[in-house]
């Protein structure tokens, strides 16, 4: 490109960035959210790299569930390298004095090893000293909310199922606490010896066991690819300190991928703001761009001077909004450090900054070049005779082609670059959905406009009649302004939709006729007093089940981890699940394909299997699985689908076996109890007075719990939404600048005609209202759809229409369009008509 023309953009940028202030602040805004949010998640996912092996607790880690490991696997283990092994389990826990009040505990049992990575903060006393045997009773420690909720002493008593322990301390922290997954109760940490002698991990009581190893450089596939050919059936977990919080990082990239597509849709609007901005400018520039033409400078020669403007432009938004983002991120770094439940490395990582730019260059290219194009074409006279507006010229049809193929080479590098390409494609998809429509609705509404202005009902309206006419001027103005107004609205109300059906689903979590208290760990001897216990308290309502757990490692014969499932059945496959028998069909199953087995079968294992996530897995009638139970394979032909809704918060289960499969295993019951609030007090006091070994979990509790982490994804999509708002406000403010100097000239000529002032600006107001109320209800459609499938498929939750939601977010962003639109209005009728028309004429 010539250094010219390069000359020549920069001299005519030295008159100021007025006309690229909303260009300036749309791309900042988008580039900055992507940015920081790619950091952010970039940030964490270093933290749990650098950190693997603390928050694992090992190299590697391979869980058994219900069962220590054989002596076979334990010897394999320990030829590896330094074992540490771990009991985790859920009991109650209270003081020995006043046994009645019980707390639930997650409860760990370690060994002298523990930790391999990392230390406990146990506020500076040797871990070996507080868990020690002395004075015929093993110490433990607590999590601090658990001691200040018991009012515990060091040297108080406590009962942990059966057992009596010695309090010695609190626990503050745990290196590997973050590699755990979501607790039922707090932290109490106990020695596995403890725990045996307490009698606690006896077989038929619900535990894991947890085999840590550290064994340096070892390989770690080789080792896993071994440790499977050996015990191919164990039933056991694996991994390493490669992928050490699963269950985070996986939160962390579909929150993250949700956020940044939240920051391409604020680019989107931002988009429209940036087309308006330019096309704006380049009206503010027809005289200068008539001169060029005029002393010879070729229609590309201009198109290259102002798209080398552009491109500078762009060039400082995109910095500024790298700065910005980073800079936000490193000086919240700390803060955030202290506020997240993973460790996070923060700085200045090039990726996301990367990402980010790629994402504001293509922005800035396919929403200026439509407004460029038409320089090439256009002739000067063209220009002389239409001096205040270019709205109406439209490209050639080579430039045309040329932005198709930029649509679809953008499309493409976003949908590569994202974390969810799957989603980016859509969000794209309905984006240009959107723009298509609002665009024909611009255009619908400029050919109606021309013809109800001529309507004989509005021969003595004036007001009307001027705003109908001005929105059906041939200028080609109206169509941008939609598209504007739409986009921006339509986002705004999708946010405020999704928000809205997150604060719901927070709401709603505890549904109507949940139970009160699950049981667990319930002994087959201790059913019948158990259930009468609960009868004498004033239960209205008891559920019971037996249950036991098991890993599903095989489909049709195929390793489970090899077999072609849905991804959305993964999480099946990741653990153990709760499986339980029966003869007979409960009373609660609904059966959508295949029959019961009969009460006295005693044929080959049989399995009813939940029929979503069953079709998801790939089954089907006669399918075959294979589940681990205690280190026991059992293979069951699948005989019928039940269809569970899990929401029920009821005794449901994955998978049911007929009685004979699992003849002679050892297993415990489960309950749920449905009872009057008066009546939960003397409940969990009876039952924890006579059965100390049952473990209750409050249901409310636990909803609590979930609801809290909810109210945080909520917190973050609210963030999101307040930068959207500022963003659409920008680009509401900016399609009001771009038609600014128009009605500088129209208010000059209607008041040189003999318009009043009011008339005028009541004028301007009622366009602005009309073209903001058509292209709200568009908006609203629109935004409610993306609200649904981003509820649906991203948040996994049900959509329900919250029209309140949706019709304030678009009634408050036209009632700011109409505040932009008179603002400017009224700077307009602040010009003198005859200085107006006499810059115009000269």
């Amino acid at each position: 490109m010539s250094p010219t023309l390069l000359r020549i953009a920069i001299r005519d940028l030295r008159g100021g960035l007025a006309g690229f202030r909303v260009f300036l602040v749309c791309l900042i805004l988008g580039v900055a959210g992507i940015a920081a949010v790619g950091s952010i998640s970039q940030a964490i996912s270093s933290g749990l790299a650098a950190e693997g092996r603390e928050i694992l607790g090992g190299d590697v880690s391979v869980s058994l569930t219900y069962r220590a490991a054989t002596p076979e696997e334990r010897a394999w283990f320990e030829a590896q390298g330094d074992l540490s092994e771990i009991a985790d389990l859920r009991s109650m826990i209270s003081r020995d004095d006043t046994p009645a009040e019980r707390a639930l505990s997650q409860v760990k049992g370690v060994d002298d090893l523990w930790p391999l990575f990392g230390a406990a903060e146990t506020g500076g006393v040797a871990l070996a000293d507080l868990l020690a045997e002395r004075g015929g009773f093993y110490g433990l420690i607590t999590e601090p909310v658990l001691a200040d909720r018991l009012g515990l002493q060091p040297g108080d008593r406590v009962r942990l199922g059966t057992a009596t322990f010695e309090y010695r301390g609190r626990l503050m922290s745990e290196p590997d606490a973050a590699s755990q997954g979501f607790n039922l109760g707090p932290r109490t940490v106990v020695s596995l010896d403890g725990l045996r002698a307490a009698g606690l991990l006896e077989t038929g009581t619900i535990f894991d066991m947890l085999y840590r190893l550290r064994i340096g450089d070892a390989p770690l596939e080789a080792l896993r690819a071994d440790f499977q050919t050996r015990f191919p059936e164990s039933g056991a977990r694996w991994r390493d300190h490669r992928n050490a919080a699963p269950g985070i990082e996986r939160l962390v990239d579909r929150l993250g991928a949700f956020l940044i597509l939240v920051g391409l849709a604020a680019l989107a609007i931002g988009g429209v703001g940036i087309g308006a901005a330019v096309r704006g400018y380049l009206n503010r520039k027809t005289k200068t761009i008539a001169a060029l033409r005029t002393l010879g400078a070729t229609g590309s020669m201009v198109f290259s001077i102002y798209l080398l403007q552009v491109a500078v432009i762009s060039l400082i938004g995109i910095a500024l909004g790298l700065a910005l983002g980073a800079g936000a991120v490193a000086l919240a770094g700390p803060l955030l450090a202290d506020q997240l439940p993973v460790p996070a490395v923060f700085g200045v990582y090039l990726q996301p900054l990367m990402i980010a730019a790629v994402f504001g260059a293509i922005t800035a290219i396919v929403f200026t070049i439509w407004p460029l194009a038409w320089l090439r074409d256009v002739r000067p006279a063209t220009l002389f005779r239409e001096m205040t507006s270019t709205d109406a010229l439209q490209p050639g049809r080579w430039m045309v082609a040329v932005l198709f193929g930029l649509l679809i080479f953008s499309t493409l590098v976003i949908i590569g670059l994202s974390e969810a390409p799957e989603l980016a494609f859509w969000v794209l998809v309905a984006l240009f959905a959107a723009f298509i429509c609002l665009r024909s609705l611009g255009a619908v509404l400029a050919v109606l406009a021309r013809r109800w202005a001529h309507l004989g009902i509005l021969r003595r309206r004036p007001g009307w009649r001027l705003a109908l006419g001005a929105i059906g001027a041939p200028s080609g103005q109206t169509p941008g302004v939609v598209v504007a107004l739409g986009l921006a609205l339509g986002v705004i109300a999708a946010i405020g939709q999704i928000d809205a059906n997150l604060q719901r689903l927070i709401r709603d979590q505890l549904p109507t006729g949940s139970p009160a208290f699950f049981f667990v760990d319930i002994q087959t001897n201790q059913l019948a007093g158990f259930e009468e216990i609960l009868a004498e308290n004033g239960a209205d309502r008891t559920d019971t089940a037996s249950m036991l757990r098991g890993v599903i490692t095989q489909l049709n014969g195929i390793t489970a981890r090899e077999a072609p499932i849905d991804p959305a059945a993964a999480w099946v496959l990741r653990g153990d699940r709760g499986v339980s028998y029966a003869a007979a069909k409960p009373p609660e199953a609904v059966l959508t394909e295949g029959e019961w087995w009969s009460e006295d079968y005693s044929g080959e294992p049989l399995v009813s299997f939940a029929e979503e996530e069953g079709r998801e897995l790939g089954l089907s009638i006669g399918s075959t699985v294979t589940i681990s139970i205690l280190g026991r394979p059992i293979t069951a032909r699948v005989a019928n689908f039940r269809k569970v809704e899990w929401r029920g918060m009821g005794i449901n289960f994955l998978i049911i076996l007929n009685p004979g499969a699992l003849a002679g295993a050892p297993h415990t019951h489960i309950a749920t109890v449905h009872t009057p609030p008066a009546s939960e007090a003397s409940i969990m006091r009876e039952i924890g007075k006579t059965y100390p070994n049952i473990t209750v979990i409050r249901v409310r509790d636990q909803v609590e719990r979930v609801a809290t982490a909810l109210g945080d994804l909520g917190s973050a999509t609210r963030w999101a939404a307040l930068a959207v708002l500022i963003t659409g406000l920008a680009v509401l403010i900016g399609a009001a600048a771009a038609s600014a100097d128009r009605q500088v000239h129209e208010a000059a000529i209607l008041r040189t005609l003999g318009a009043s002032r009011s008339r005028v600006l009541s004028s301007f107001a009622l366009r602005a209202l009309l073209l903001g109320s058509a292209a709200g209800l568009v908006a609203l459609v629109w935004g409610s759809v993306t609200a649904w499938a981003v509820s649906t498929y991203v948040f996994d939750a049900e959509f329900e229409l919250a029209p309140r939601a949706a019709i304030i977010t678009v009634a408050a962003g036209a009632l700011l369009n109409l505040l932009a639109a008179t603002g400017f209005a009224a700077k307009a009728l602040n010009q003198r008509p005859a200085r107006v028309l006499r810059t115009a004429a000269g």
